[in-house]
């Protein structure tokens, strides 16, 4: 099953979310991403957060039948998109797509990011998706998907990543060390539609920017 998460962050086109959504998908709405999904002419099937960022009239609209609200107080421990993930993960979902998880805050964004590496997730494939980019994580071996020029950066989370071989790239390692806070991955070409990375020890976040 796939959950398809609508956070508050910038989101440029309500065409975005209506082309991602499918009518099998588990619909999460976090908190104000609600309002994403309206304008996109859809409805959550959840809606999870402390509702701060809606309305009192949306607030009554969000209540409506067939619509689930996971309410938490402002004062808490986890942002409402780790909630979120969190409510997929146990739902079952195999897949989750995150949308509007991006722009505005810079500590929101790279905070969101980073939630990819919750050992909740580990099993699950979970891509963040803006506009022509997707983020990924890469745990042993990832396969990018795209056309060739598009750019792809691999970067290294919690410390270096060692044993990263990567096919299919322009500049292709071979059990090579992307070292944590430097840029040497950042920016490198698919050649093919498939590549594929290997890591041997670490963790890698691979952003891919589709050519448009």
């Amino acid at each position: 099953m796939r959950a398809v998460i609508v956070a508050n962050g910038t989101l440029c086109d309500p065409e975005e979310v209506r082309d991602m959504l499918r009518s099998d998908d588990l619909v999460i709405a976090v908190d104000g991403g609600t309002r994403h999904l309206w304008d996109a002419g859809a409805d959550p099937h959840l809606v999870v957060g402390d509702l701060d960022s809606l309305t009192a009239h949306e607030q009554e609209r969000v209540t409506s039948p067939g619509v689930e609200i996971s309410s938490f107080p402002a004062r808490k421990d986890a942002t409402d998109l780790e909630l979120a993930l969190g409510r997929a993960a146990s739902e079952g979902a195999d897949s989750i797509v995150i949308l509007a998880a991006l722009g505005g805050r810079i500590d929101q964004t790279l905070a969101n990011l980073l939630l990819l590496t919750l050992p909740e997730l580990r099993d699950i494939d979970v891509r963040v998706v803006q506009g022509n980019q997707e983020a990924f994580l890469v745990r042993d071996e990832g396969f990018i998907e795209g056309r060739p020029g598009d750019t792809v950066s691999l970067i290294p989370l919690q410390g270096d990543a060692a044993g990263v071989t990567s096919e299919g790239l322009e500049w292709p390692l071979r059990e090579g060390t992307l070292r944590f806070g430097a840029t040497r991955g950042v920016s490198n070409v698919l050649t093919q539609e498939r590549a594929s990375v290997g890591v041997g020890r670490g963790l890698l976040l691979c952003v891919v920017t589709h050519a448009s």
